[in-house]
């Protein structure tokens, strides 16, 4: 009973400190990461050099993505290269594990494919899986889960969610991803970068929230008419080299993925973004600097749903 007792206070623990910062006990200056992802590790980390440059310190950065890649997938390719496939060398033509067994690394992270982000259901065995091959190259590195963010409110559908059919809204999306990434998470005592959380924050709170521009009609729309996308963390509308018009609700747009880079920030060097200098070009400065504030309180732990006004 009283190891019982212990292992539950544990973790709590574990769950208390989820979003207080993989530095927090000991300050690095210098971190070696490697991710194991798709596009949105890529949007995530898209702007991380120049932000940790910005605050003082130094990132190596490491990375086997696929688009779309899922967690199954990514177990798969484990197993093909294991099993001298040369399938398995699907990361421009390496292993995970010639890429992830070169050179030591101090962080690696995991994160479901957005589509499946809402079914726990999903994530099993392949995060264990993956975690336990992580451990076996990298017995010495923290292992992180990298909560992705719901698309955009005018999405035309959401994530997969339990028992078949969509999450009804970018809202719902979220609900459901956070509760899977933090099932899997306790389950297997991972630390969360909360960027779904900083995402659903920004589009919580009034001042911040991108609105869809109703007047904007896409079937009546003329290159280069574009609608109003002020606040979109989302690519959204934009013309292809064709001048077709494109809507994509998934990706961050340049203001998202400084969002997620400031999250990560905080996240890996217990460091303030508060401060940090650095923006793209194209984010608004006022913006810019919302989303330093929301991503450090985020990232420190705060209920995104304290910030809706």
């Amino acid at each position: 009973m009283k190891n019982k007792i212990c292992r539950i206070l544990m973790l709590l623990l574990l769950l208390a400190g989820f979003s207080t910062g993989y530095t927090q006990e000991t300050e690095r200056k210098s971190i070696r990461l490697f991710l194991i992802g798709n596009s949105f590790s890529q949007n995530a980390t898209r702007y991380l050099p120049q932000l940790a440059s910005d605050g003082g310190f130094t990132l190596s950065i490491g990375r086997a993505e696929l688009g779309g890649c899922s967690l199954q997938r990514h177990w798969q390719l484990v197993e093909a290269a294991e099993a001298g496939d040369p399938k398995g060398k699907a990361y421009n033509g390496k292993s995970l594990k010639e890429l992830l067994g070169s050179g030591t690394w101090d962080v690696v992270t995991l994160q479901q494919a957005s589509i499946l982000s809402g079914d726990s259901n999903t994530y099993k065995p392949y995060a264990r899986k993956l975690v336990e091959y992580i451990h076996h190259l990298q017995p010495n590195a923290t292992i992180v889960l990298h909560q992705t963010w719901p698309y955009r409110i005018d999405a035309p559908s959401f994530s997969q969610i339990p028992g078949g059919g969509h999450a009804p809204s970018a809202e719902a999306m979220w609900q459901q991803s956070r509760a899977a990434y933090h099932t899997i998470a306790a389950a297997l005592q991972l630390a969360l970068i909360p960027v779904g959380d900083a995402f659903f924050a920004v589009q919580q709170k009034g001042s911040t929230a991108f609105k869809k521009d109703s007047a904007f009609k896409p079937a009546q729309a003329v290159f280069p008419e574009l609608p109003d996308q002020a606040h979109s963390l989302h690519v959204g509308y934009f013309y292809n080299k064709q001048q077709q018009l494109t809507l994509d609700t998934h990706h961050a747009s340049e203001a998202g993925c400084y969002l997620a880079g400031l999250v990560w920030y905080k996240f890996l060097f217990s460091a303030s973004p508060v401060q940090i200098v650095f923006k793209p070009e194209a984010v608004d400065a006022g913006f810019a600097k919302a989303l330093r504030t929301i991503a450090d309180r985020i990232a420190s732990g705060t209920d995104p749903t304290q910030l809706r006004q």
